[in-house]
């Protein structure tokens, strides 16, 4: 068993008051992707044609729950807008989607200089964002997240994708926006369930980075829950703050560092999988996930009880999962997590904690031991 070491993040990027922050650059050699985080009175279509002057054309890709909401955002675009509305939902990350929007740039006869407007959750960013990586070898990107985990994980770094009946997200590419647009009032009106499943991945980030954070995390979850502004602001700022410093550091994941960004992600994509994509939502599989990790890092010695209690507390604390459905069969999630991205050589690689605000990336765990996990 090995283990790939990097400095921990929280003691290069400790957390800190964010009030007033605007806008995060994400800075990656000579390109750059800028993060806005907007306020009551500001216009996307005036600041998008600001940033980028005036669009001859522009397709944007909703699905049918946000297709509203991007028409009104983007009405006044100049030039000539044109529209694809997707299916809400998990199996909408498919080649058949793909295949659509591909047609309506075909359609509107796109050039490298047309921008793909992604307005709507995970699955939409990841589905139009790999259109955009693959249509004349790389369009624009620009992502308009309407939902929490959007707001503080998918929408941030670049990674898109759509999904392959082997596991999720084995097809996709590199590909950063030009803009992340984070207006957190689309949280207002966010399902219940689908604004506890973003809260996941910001309960990670607080487990992998920032023991301060998940502090703040324990001790706020009531303000969280309500929606209350000046707690989500904080949340989605210092959650996209994290994730941009590791995008700059390791943008396609060559050194080890970004990979800690999956943290739970292993076991979260087995049991996507096993469930049938949709049964489960990411962060719901990921709040598991994380938990499943930490036990094995239990079993491996790496981590302590007072961590495992901590993170299960908080994570029921927000109403996610911690136990896998006890239907699922271990040599299926098994199946799954071999076709994981970060293995290597064949050999399984988890994420794992060794104290809160601290992970690093551990190689050729023994399958046994995942094995009882599992179980």
């Amino acid at each position: 068993m090995s283990v790939i070491a990097v400095t921990p993040l929280g003691e290069c990027f400790p957390f800190r008051e964010m009030t007033g922050m605007d806008q995060l650059i994400v800075k990656l050699g000579e390109r750059r992707s800028e993060i806005v985080f907007a306020e009551g009175g500001d216009d996307f279509a005036t600041e998008l044609t600001a940033r980028f002057g005036t669009l001859m054309k522009t397709l944007v890709v909703a699905d049918s729950n946000t297709a509203p909401l991007a028409e009104v955002l983007c009405r006044s675009l100049g030039g000539t807008v044109s529209f694809v509305t997707i299916p809400a939902g998990e199996q909408s990350k498919s080649t058949e989607q793909l295949a659509v929007i591909h047609d309506a740039l075909a359609g509107i006869a796109a050039d490298r200089t047309t921008p793909v407007i992604a307005v709507g959750g995970g699955v939409v960013g990841d589905l139009a964002g790999f259109a955009a990586a693959t249509w004349n070898r790389g369009l624009p990107l620009i992502m308009v997240p309407t939902t929490l985990l959007a707001m503080v994980d998918s929408s941030v770094g670049g990674k898109v994708g759509i999904n392959h009946a082997a596991g999720k997200n084995l097809i996709g590419a590199f590909h950063q926006p030009k803009l992340v647009w984070i207006d957190i009032r689309f949280l207002n009106s966010l399902p219940e369930r689908d604004f506890r499943s973003g809260l996941a991945e910001v309960v990670k980030y607080g487990v992998i980075f920032d023991a301060e954070f998940f502090a703040f995390l324990e001790t706020n979850v009531p303000a969280i829950l309500e929606r209350l502004p000046s707690a989500v602001r904080k949340i989605v700022l210092t959650s996209c703050r994290l994730k941009a410093s590791v995008v700059e550091q390791d943008e396609y994941e060559t050194t080890g560092l970004r990979a800690k960004l999956n943290f739970g992600h292993t076991f979260g994509h087995a049991f996507e999988a096993v469930a049938g994509y949709g049964s489960w939502s990411h962060g719901e599989a990921v709040a598991a996930g994380m938990v499943c990790a930490s036990r094995l890092a239990a079993k491996l010695g790496r981590d302590s009880d007072e961590l495992n209690f901590r993170q299960e507390r908080l994570l029921s604390d927000f109403g996610l999962p911690v136990r896998r459905d006890p239907a699922w069969e271990v040599e299926a999630m098994l199946h799954s997590m071999r076709r994981d991205k970060k293995n290597a050589a064949g050999k399984l690689r988890f994420v794992l904690p060794t104290r809160l605000g601290e992970v690093e990336l551990v190689s050729d765990v023994p399958e046994g031991l995942v094995r009882e996990v599992l179980a």
